[in-house]
């Protein structure tokens, strides 16, 4: 039989499949935390969540498209911020996971014990958020080095950060050092606009935030962060580039946060023009739009998928909601880190 190669034709049908199926995977995690999110602001207002909430309301395709990209069974890091709920499921933290902090259940990851964005399970590559938004790149770092250490350099670790905390000591020693190190790092700059309530005139002074990239000597992708095929062609080459030892990447994608600092900021600093500016879209609804016009998805098949979610997202909660908050006279207070508590909990007396 004569050796045939495919061709041109049929690659480029397989590349558009895979564009495809990776751009409808995306879309998926995005609405599942907008869907989330917009229940747990919900149950903030009826006083039924304690501590902050922070959504992360036009920053779900930055987000997902890191988290779904890095492969936490090969022994990827991800570390995800307050506005990374997409991207924190797309790399596998579990819904249930969420809503369980959220509500203080004793049988969440950190059992109830810290906030509700304070979460992790660091064995599986998730590590808790430090509130000190630049500290989480040295984090990675550190674990990276550990795998290095180990003998696995085929890994990569993200770390997501807003436009504000670019401004602080701990990024620029971080990046530096994962520079230097070349370590397979990924970082994702969120530039949102606002840092708290601080315009980001007001925050750097370099054209764009890429711009810092250089000094480093680190590869940097700006990229419009409302675009969710952008945002994932950006962290499929740069998770790329890190995995075969081209050391740290630098992806700045430039959005609107669509929603206060928190839900107890009503974010009235914002002028209302920013929303007409190019990167003022929401990237939800501009996701959904280039779905029907592909008709990677018709209309019927997203109407179901929005009801699937919503269901799932109300069974989390009310699961949940169900369970028993922590018992302070059986609960020990050591350290999760420590050995026989690790990522558990105490046996029923």
């Amino acid at each position: 039989m004569p050796h045939t190669t495919p061709s041109v034709a049929s690659a480029a049908s397989v590349d558009a499949e895979k564009n495809r199926e990776r751009f409808v995977s995306a879309f998926r995690w995005m609405l599942l935390a907008r869907t989330f999110e917009d229940k747990i602001a919900a149950l903030y207002r009826a006083g039924k969540i304690v501590g902050g909430v922070y959504l992360g309301r036009g920053q779900e395709a930055f987000s997902a498209a890191l988290g779904m990209q890095l492969d936490q069974k090969h022994g990827d890091v991800f570390a995800g911020l307050i506005r990374d709920q997409a991207g924190r499921m797309a790399f596998g933290e579990p819904l249930l996971d969420s809503a369980r902090t959220y509500l203080g259940s004793a049988e969440g990851p950190m059992r109830g014990r810290d906030g509700n964005i304070h979460r992790g399970r660091p064995l599986r590559g998730m590590p808790a958020m430090i509130s000190h938004l630049g500290a989480m790149i040295s984090v990675v770092n550190g674990m990276l080095m550990a795998k290095r250490f180990r003998g696995r350099t085929d890994v990569v670790g993200g770390a997501t950060i807003g436009d504000g905390g670019t401004s602080t000591g701990a990024f620029h020693e971080g990046l530096n050092q994962a520079a230097v190190e070349r370590l397979p790092l990924v970082v994702a700059v969120a530039d949102n606009q606002f840092a708290y309530s601080t315009a980001t005139e007001h925050q750097y002074a370099c054209e764009n935030l890429v711009d810092r990239a250089i000094g480093y000597g680190v590869r940097g992708y700006r990229i419009d962060g409302t675009d969710l095929e952008a945002c994932l062609e950006a962290f499929a080459e740069a998770i790329e580039r890190a995995r075969r030892g081209e050391g740290p990447q630098m992806v700045v994608g430039k959005l609107l946060r669509l929603a206060g600092h928190g839900e107890h900021d009503d974010a009235r600093y914002i002028p209302p023009d920013l929303r007409d500016k190019p990167f003022g879209g929401d990237c939800l609804p501009l996701a959904r739009e280039r779905l029907l016009d592909e008709k990677w998805l018709s209309q019927d098949e997203l109407d179901e998928l929005v009801t699937t979610t919503q269901e799932s997202v109300d069974e989390a909660v009310a699961r949940a909601q169900s369970e028993p908050d922590p018992n302070p006279f059986r609960e020990s207070w050591h350290a999760l880190a420590t050995k026989h508590l690790a990522e558990g909990t105490l046996p029923a007396d």
